[in-house]
């Protein structure tokens, strides 16, 4: 399998292809490209970025060809005959794969205002209202989760799993952002990136040259 991502640094959907890859276990190779530098639209008009129209995370086994973060997973679930990524009882894995949509889906406030970016931390700033919402929308899940399913382990659902892969980047940005967030969300937060997965992905991004300077500035509280 080959995963090509984006820059480690700014790139959340990449974390979550690239994430996905790590726990299903299987040997994959990696391919890092700079987003939005001066080869970048070329480089989208390439027979390998043609099935994603240029956009990463995309997977390649063989001729399969994956792109989007959720469709990874899935792939990934079924490669690896449904054991790594959803929790084993039917009603955590409903809530799981629920939770991870809502992931895909929304929190649009929260993405627009606060960009990943794993090699900064920005001084605290009160949220604005719709990011403040997201905020409150998310800990509502990981509350629900931690307290039906999260017993077993320090992640949504005991072990870490697809629901996690979909948080990760917003644990990030509670981190870099210094957004509030209850004592309990800050603990799972810390439980993510402190995961060996998100660490060597994190140590990764510090190595890199590339600055994108859009996403290196905070333009929102």
């Amino acid at each position: 399998m080959k995963l090509i991502i984006g820059n480690k640094a700014y790139s959340s959907w990449s974390l979550r292809g690239w994430l996905a890859c790590k726990l299903s276990g299987l040997p994959f190779e990696e391919v890092v490209v700079p987003l939005y530098d001066q080869d970048w639209e070329k480089r989208r008009e390439g027979d390998e970025f043609a099935p994603s129209s240029g956009k990463v995370p995309i997977l390649w086994d063989g001729d399969v060809v994956v792109w989007d973060s959720l469709a990874i997973v899935e792939y990934l679930n079924d490669k690896t005959g449904g054991t790594h990524f959803w929790p084993k009882d039917m009603a955590a894995r409903a809530m799981a794969r629920s939770m991870a949509a809502e992931m895909h889906s929304s929190f649009s406030a929260l993405r627009r205002k606060h960009s990943m970016n794993v090699r900064q931390i920005y001084a605290p700033k009160a949220p604005d209202a719709d990011v403040a919402q997201d905020l409150a929308r998310l800990v509502e899940l990981w509350a629900e989760a931690r307290s039906r399913y999260g017993s077993g382990g320090d992640f949504l659902f005991g072990e870490f799993g697809a629901a996690d892969i979909m948080f990760a980047p917003v644990a990030t940005r509670i981190v870099t952002y210094s957004l509030p967030v209850p004592r309990f969300a800050q603990a799972y937060v810390m439980a993510l990136i402190a995961h060996p997965f998100m660490q060597d992905w994190i140590a990764s991004a510090q190595e890199e040259d590339w600055v994108i300077e859009q996403f290196e500035t905070p333009t929102a509280g």
